[in-house]
């Protein structure tokens, strides 16, 4: 999981609060300290009613965390003197801000070379191939001369097919051997 209940509440009551007055932030506070007590109700009672979460559990965490964050919030306004809440006066909370979007940022690069991987992947052809007796003894004795399984000889091969504007498909004479960046785990 990328983001813990805390981490969601730091970016809504962020984005919520700017701009709210001493008195607003102090009524969110009030309210959130109201949806905590039900929460933990809900929690207690042996036949939890289930309209906002699957799991309860997950909507009690989200409501303490909210609570922390509108007390914070509260207390930086407090502590500071203003009358309205700006986010960017608001170090911790520009400090976690821009930590969250460097995670967010980190794992959206993340996810794109995962996804570039799995394209890769799609395009990777895996394929049994089965030659005739006369096909078979040339690849084995080529690949007994170049040191290589017969395998490595039919990989080098189709690595160096090219198909010209008619569709006709070609392989330039070549020596196998395991030079020139071929891999060598084929």
């Amino acid at each position: 999981m990328i983001w813990t209940p805390e981490d969601v509440a730091r970016d809504q009551v962020r984005r919520q609060a700017a701009g709210m007055t001493v008195r607003q932030v102090d009524q969110a506070v009030d309210t959130a300290v109201v949806r905590v007590s039900e929460t933990r109700q809900e929690l207690r009672s042996p036949v939890a009613v289930r309209e906002f979460a699957a799991d309860p559990q997950e909507l009690a965490d989200r409501w303490a965390a909210l609570l922390t964050e509108w007390q914070r919030v509260a207390a930086h306004l407090a502590a500071s003197g203003a009358d309205v809440y700006d986010g960017d006066l608001d170090v911790k909370g520009s400090a976690w801000a821009r930590e969250r979007e460097e995670r967010r940022t980190t794992a959206l690069r993340t996810h794109a070379a995962w996804t570039e991987q799995q394209r890769e992947k799609r395009d990777e052809l895996c394929a049994e191939v089965w030659l005739g007796a006369a096909a078979g003894r040339r690849v084995r004795a080529a690949a007994a001369r170049a040191g290589l399984t017969p395998n490595e000889i039919l990989a080098q091969l189709v690595e160096r097919v090219s198909v010209d504007d008619d569709g006709a498909v070609s392989v330039a004479p070549f020596t196998p051997g395991r030079a020139a960046g071929l891999s060598e785990e084929r």
